[in-house]
């Protein structure tokens, strides 16, 4: 077993090679600061879902809270200016923290890229350690990989890499393979604390920052949370408060809600909000599944264009302009089909209609999946937005209410047999 050498810390999983330079025992005592400091918060903030969630169940309605009425309509406040390599997002690429991943999603021609220890990694303890390396390799720029073939992987030197953003995993994970004074560490602060320790001041140098998406958040206090705990990791390195910037997803129906304080509370660390509709539909799904009215049709029923969808869209870029920070578009999940000319085609056509409607809606940017599709989008957006983001584009026409984000209704969905199996598929 790996020895951590930090009192009150166990590492549980075994430790290859670099991997204990990522687990050194300064690294393990800036975590587990964090952990001790937070991670009652967080438990708190967990069993305050739960609560929630009971309430709706026994039949309470979702509305804007009357407690932050004060924040969202005071129309003076703003959040913190773009940061650098933040000002143009237009097109953001996600992907898993594995090594040629990484090299080709920063070569991919995007203005950003989303590395991500959450959805698109298998939360392994290898992968995750491994992809803390990969981290630190690429913020120096000394990133590299051969594969079993010796093709070898390496950055561009034309310096129009994409500008690195981590996500970790959300409030709801623990690190079982870490544990503080007996306890496992909750997995946002190991993802967070790692990459932060190890590369805040390297990023800086490099003419970044250290910079997150935030996942899954459900209330404005999470955000608190992640605040505070920017705050101090940020005092802890001696590095100047509102260099962290953090981009939160909106994808659950919980958070739709709360756009502006959410904003608020992150204000001298947000670069803004991006609408994470797949999760977004399974929020709904999941917190109303109790309910009738809310069952959907097949996944392919919903659409953008369905009202609850589309009311979450307008509200959340109206917000972000308001505020000042960047509006940002879904996933295009779409890869190229290599042996199928004809649904390959249907795919990116269903692509370039998806980014043509966001950046008409008044996204800053978009997200793809696969560097295949980064061209495609980035079309859209030079198309239609000569400017480096739309925070002039106001829509200060839109008027959203509780119940166009609760309207659930799609004109002629229906339940079939084949969107079960599409979705088994």
């Amino acid at each position: 077993m790996f020895q951590s050498k930090v009192p009150g810390v166990q590492v549980l999983g075994k430790v290859f090679g670099q991997q204990s330079e990522i687990l050194s025992p300064e690294a393990l005592s800036f975590v587990a600061k964090l952990h001790r400091l937070f991670n009652p918060t967080r438990k708190q903030l967990l069993q305050a879902r739960e609560e929630r969630y009971r309430a709706i169940q026994a039949g309470a309605s979702l509305d804007f809270l009357a407690e932050t009425e004060h924040i969202r309509n005071d129309l003076t406040w703003r959040a913190a200016r773009p940061a650098p390599g933040l000002i143009d997002r237009r097109v953001e690429i996600t992907g898993p923290v594995d090594r040629k991943m990484v090299i080709n999603a920063l070569n991919s021609g995007a203005r950003t890229f989303m590395a991500d220890f959450e959805d698109s990694s298998s939360p392994t303890w290898f992968n995750l350690i491994d992809g803390q390396i990969n981290m630190r390799d690429a913020v120096r720029r000394t990133i590299t990989f051969a594969n079993a073939e010796g093709k070898e992987y390496k950055l561009r030197q034309d310096g129009k890499l994409a500008t690195l953003l981590v996500r970790p995993r959300g409030w709801h994970m623990e690190e079982g393979h870490v544990l503080v004074d007996g306890e496992r560490c909750s997995a946002s602060i190991f993802d967070f604390g790692l990459y932060f320790f190890h590369n805040a001041r390297a990023t800086v140098a490099a003419g970044f920052g250290p910079y997150f998406y935030l996942p899954k958040m459900e209330s404005y206090l999470e955000a608190r949370l992640w605040n505070d705990i920017f705050n101090v990791a940020q005092d802890e390195l001696a590095i100047p408060r509102g260099t962290i910037r953090g981009t939160v997803l909106i994808e659950t129906i919980l958070a739709a809600f709360q756009m502006d304080e959410i904003i608020y509370e992150l204000r001298d660390h947000s670069s803004g909000l991006n609408c994470g509709r797949w999760d977004y539909i399974f929020s709904v799904i999941k917190k109303f599944r109790h309910d009738p009215r809310f069952i959907l049709p097949d996944r392919s029923a919903v659409t953008m264009s369905s009202h609850f969808m589309d009311s979450y869209v307008r509200l959340l870029i109206k917000t972000c302009h308001l505020r000042g920070v960047h509006a940002m578009g879904g996933m295009a999940a779409q890869i190229p089909i290599k042996n199928d000319a004809k649904a390959n085609q249907a795919a990116i056509d269903k692509v370039r209609a998806d980014k043509r409607r966001e950046v008409l809606a008044g996204h800053d940017g978009t997200w793809v999946a696969h560097p295949a599709l980064v061209t495609i989008a980035l079309e859209e957006f030079d198309k239609n937005m000569p400017s480096a983001n739309q925070f002039h584009v106001r829509r200060e026409e839109v008027v959203v209410n509780a119940a166009d984000l609760l309207n659930t209704n799609v004109a002629g969905g229906k339940i079939t047999e084949a969107g079960v199996r599409d979705n088994i598929s």
